[in-house]
Parts: C-alpha cells; structure tokens; sequence
C-alpha cells in the first residue's frame, strides 16, 4: 500500500546498506514493521546481526582511509547534493515517516525539512574546519593547531523522529571527514534506509554512510561499541541505555555524545502572557503525540493564575482531533506501540490514585490500542511518578508553585537537564531564572527552540555533547598540535 502512494517506489528500501550495496541476511531473515494507526504491516526489512555490523564497521574504516583526504569543498558539494535530493523527495520521505511512525503527515513534511537543514547547515560548515597559529615560546619555532576527523563513527538512533535524529548525526559526521555506521530504531528503519538511497543517489563514496537494519540491538550495540575501528559513539535515546552505551566504550576509550532522556519543566509566572504561555505549553508538550525528549513533562504555573491557566489550556486541547496520521483531519496520531500505551496509562493511573483529578481525556482511545487521549491533569505533587518520570506520551500534569524560588527548586528536582521554558514579562525574572536552571537549553517566552543552528544538548543525566550549530561539528573532531622547530 505504501510504495503505490510513493512517487519513487524506489525510496522504499527493506535491505541493509552496507558499502554501497542493499545487503540481506544469508537466511533472508526479516523483521515486520507496522503501521501504528491502523497495526497493518508496512514492510519486512533485513533483520541482520553482529556479523553485518562487523562487514560495516569494515567498510566505514576501509572508506575512511580515502573520504579523510576528500577536500571540504568536495564533501560540502555532496552534502549539498544530498539535501537537494531530499528536499525534492519531501513528499514522499513524509509518507513514509507517517506510515511506519504514525505522526500525521503535516508534523512529517515539517521532520524531513528540519532534518534537511542539518544536512545544509553542514555542508557549508564542512568548508570552516579552522585550525590556529598559537604564539611560541621561542623564535625558532612555531606552533600550530588542526583539525581531523575523529573515524568510524557508530551512530544510534530513536524511532520518535526518524529522519531528524539521523541527519544531526550523520551530517556533521560526514562533513568532518569521518565515515559512519548507523542503526536505526527497528520500529522505523524505513526512513533511514530512504535517507541512504539519497545519500547513494548524491554520490557519496561507498563504504562513507551504511545503514545496519535489525532487531538484535543489544549485540549489534555492543559490536559498535566495543570494535576498535570505532572511534566515536553518538546515541539517542533513554539514559539507561546511554550508560550502558557508555560503560561499554570506555573499555576502547572512544569519543562518545549522547542526548538521552529528559523531564522539562514549563514554568509560568503570574506575569506572563497567558495567551502565549497556554500556545507555548500546547505545542511543547503534544508535538508528535508527547513522543519528544523536550516535551512539556510538567507545567508548573503560579497559585495566582492557576485556574485560569487550566481553564485555558484544556479548552485548547479540547480541540485536538485523535486520528491516522495520514487523514487530514488528524492533528495527533497513535502512540509507537501498545507497550507505549500501556507505560502512560500507568503513570496516569498512579497519579489519578494519589489524587489527580483529571481535566480532559485520560483514557486510551477510541481509534484503537495504539491511541491515548490528549489528558490534561490538576492537583499534581512530588509524591506522583510524573513528577519524577519522563511520560513519552500526549499527558499534561499540570502543577502548583507558590514563589520564584519554590518554582525554580521544583523544576531543578530531578536527574534530567535537557530543556526547560518559562513565561515571565520580569527581565530580572529571566536572568535569575534562566542561570539557576539546570538545563542545557532554556526557552523563554518560547518553546519552539530548535534549530539546525543552536547546539542542542543537556547537562547532568541528560547526556554529554552538542547537535547542530558550529559546536555540533566540534564532537567530531580530533585537535593536534604540531609544533614546528629549526625555523
């Protein structure tokens, strides 16, 4: 069903990508990929394992040796090359997402062109590696800095943005000279292999850019991890997972960046724009059904202001439309799996138990297993798991604060540190505020904070490095100082 929708029948790719060929499994062994709206199968794709990984790794570190002494110039033209092609494929790119993500098919078209513009913005920072002259200590020397690409880069990617998640990783990555490995979410493994075609079709070495499809991501992690060609790991996903990521590199001490989980905080004060504050907190915490790491995880908005806020808020979500991504009508889709569902319907009936009352929804809903209504819930404390745990799912708790101090301590009260938000008209407000957060990113008077040219990171258990922006180049790069005598 899905390749009679697609312009190019031939962006639908169900093998691996290793070396510059679509590669199966001897046995042919497949996984199923399904379409969370309507539970049908969209494509089996080539479930492959250590040995594929291994004949990867093998690939990228032949590749390197040659893709390491290409000019910027060179790599910045195929980089642009290939975000012509996937801009022209928009379409078509997006219909896959919605099909085997689910997140209707506006918020899709909107993933690939924010994916895109990571591709371009490294194609022209390919071509501003800059190294330095440092001063000398005597006369007849000189000292100088440059830089090189790291290496084989392993590179691990979430299903909730499928496109987006690879380009932040994959660009940089190739615009610095190193040559990569990536394995996708076995639930979405559609784009990557997409993305792959198109890099292929732009003219990228074989061997630079391979894709590793399979359901066995504990073993082809810990081949990336523990292979000594692989130099650097970038991950996505849950902090559990990141440290054990992490744990496992530090036996070949290998480079490692990793945006893991998160617990934003939405602070709103009695002298914010309501208005804006009640737009701001909609889109943070329901773009693509709650499934993002930035989401609104907690609002916490002033005693004063408190019932208007609720009153507010869930009229706005009253208006959300539960439904297939690919209906026009739809403006949330389906959650990624039934254990998804299963996770939000226990945090909300913890918090339901001890006290919560619901404002709106609270239910699985009526489309089908994969579907939670958008829920807005009142009366929250520290006692509940959501003031505690990461809900990847379309719930609002919405809390009480009395004081700026009160609200800074409530927002700082946990492990995370990705992205926090606040609305406040109070300049010296945003200065105390903004610094006492313990937050990577801080949006204020906005929650549409990300860009290809911010650095997009977190602090304390939220992860180490940065994507996007000329810092996001910096996690792929070695410094080596030459120091140049008899002058």
């Amino acid at each position: 069903m899905l390749q009679q929708q697609l312009k190019d029948p031939s962006l639908l790719k169900c093998a691996g990508f290793i070396n510059g060929q679509w590669v199966q499994t001897k046995t042919e062994k497949a996984f199923e990929v399904f379409n969370p709206s309507t539970g049908d199968v969209v494509a089996n794709v080539a479930d492959l394992g250590v040995k594929e990984t291994q004949l990867a790794i093998d690939a990228a570190q032949a590749a390197f040796e040659k893709w390491r002494e290409v000019p910027a110039k060179q790599r910045s033209s195929l980089l642009r090359r290939w975000f012509d092609l996937v801009m022209a494929n928009q379409e078509d790119l997006a219909l896959i997402m919605t099909f085997e993500q689910g997140k209707v098919i506006a918020e899709s078209r909107g993933e690939v062109a924010y994916g895109a513009s990571y591709i371009e913005w490294f194609a022209e920072e390919a071509k501003r590696i800059y190294g330095d002259i440092l001063p000398s200590t005597t006369s007849d020397r000189r000292s100088l800095v440059i830089k090189q690409a790291v290496g084989v880069v392993g590179a691990i990617t979430p299903w909730n943005f499928p496109n987006a998640m690879i380009t932040r990783k994959v660009a940089p990555a190739l615009a610095a000279g190193c040559t990569i490995v990536l394995k996708p979410a076995s639930e979405t493994p559609l784009s990557a292999l997409a993305l792959a075609e198109l890099a292929d079709r732009a003219g990228f070495p074989a061997g630079v850019f391979n894709v590793v499809t399979g359901t066995d991501s504990k073993s082809i992690g810990a081949e990336l991890t523990s292979n000594p060609d692989v130099k650097k790991i970038t991950f996505t996903g849950s902090t559990v997972v990141g440290k054990i990521l992490m744990e496992q590199s530090a036996k070949t001490v290998k480079k490692t960046s990793m945006e893991l989980g998160g617990n934003a905080p939405v602070l709103i004060f009695e002298d914010a724009d309501l208005d804006k504050a009640v737009e701001g907190a909609l889109v943070a915490k329901f773009r693509n059904a709650g499934q993002t790491c930035i989401c609104a995880n907690r609002i916490l908005v002033q005693d004063s202001i408190y019932e208007e806020f609720i009153r507010r808020f869930t009229a706005r979500v009253s208006e959300f439309v539960l439904g297939d991504g690919l209906s026009s009508e739809s403006t949330m889709g389906p959650l990624i799996t039934k254990k998804a569902v299963a996770g939000v319907v226990s945090l909300v009936n913890d918090a339901v138990s001890l006290g919560a009352k619901v404002c709106i929804g609270g239910n699985v809903g009526s489309n089908g297993d994969y579907f939670f209504e958008p829920t807005v819930l009142r009366d929250l404390n520290a006692s509940m798991r959501l003031a505690k745990e990461e809900v990847f799912g379309p719930v609002a708790p919405v809390f009480k604060f009395g004081s700026e101090k009160e609200a800074v301590a409530m927002a700082n009260d946990t492990e995370f540190g990705l992205a926090a938000y606040m609305y406040t008209k109070d300049h010296g407000r945003i200065w105390r505020v903004g610094e006492a957060l313990e937050y990577g990113m801080v949006g204020i008077n906005e929650t549409a904070i990300s860009s290809e040219m911010i650095p997009f990171g977190g602090v304390k258990e939220s992860g180490q490095g940065r994507e996007g922006s000329k810092y996001g180049l910096e996690d792929y790069l070695e410094i080596k100082y030459m120091c140049m005598g008899d002058i």
